[in-house]
């Protein structure tokens, strides 16, 4: 009897005891620091690629509008230097170029002259 009762526990609370066992142990195991990448992408990617993205946009923005500046001031130092030479070599002999405000005047009334 006693043979058969230890049988039977063996049969019947061996199995319970093992399923619990390897459910107790592998929930145990199981780590959450780690990050699951999908397809070669993941939230943290994602959100890094867009801040790098933002980044770079305000950058190139910030880069075109220094160029299109400096190039604004560079054309007008060159018409500058164009009309002071059309006013030096005007036939107007009362014609003279103003540094200050970069055009050619009258000396008698002080307009702009078109040398």
């Amino acid at each position: 009897m006693q043979q058969t009762l230890r049988r039977h526990l063996m049969l019947t609370v061996l199995p319970v005891m093992l399923i619990g066992a390897f459910a107790f142990s592998h929930s145990a195991h199981a780590r959450t620091d780690r990050v699951i990448i999908e397809n070669g992408s993941n939230a943290l990617s994602n959100e890094q690629a867009r801040q790098n993205k933002e980044q770079w946009d305000d950058t190139h923005r910030l880069r075109n509008k220094v160029n299109t500046r400096a190039e604004k001031d560079f054309d007008k130092a060159d018409h500058a230097v164009d009309r002071r030479d059309a006013c030096d070599q005007s036939l107007n002999v009362n014609a003279y170029w103003e540094s200050n405000t970069l055009r050619c005047l009258d000396r008698r009334t002080g307009r702009p002259v078109a040398p």
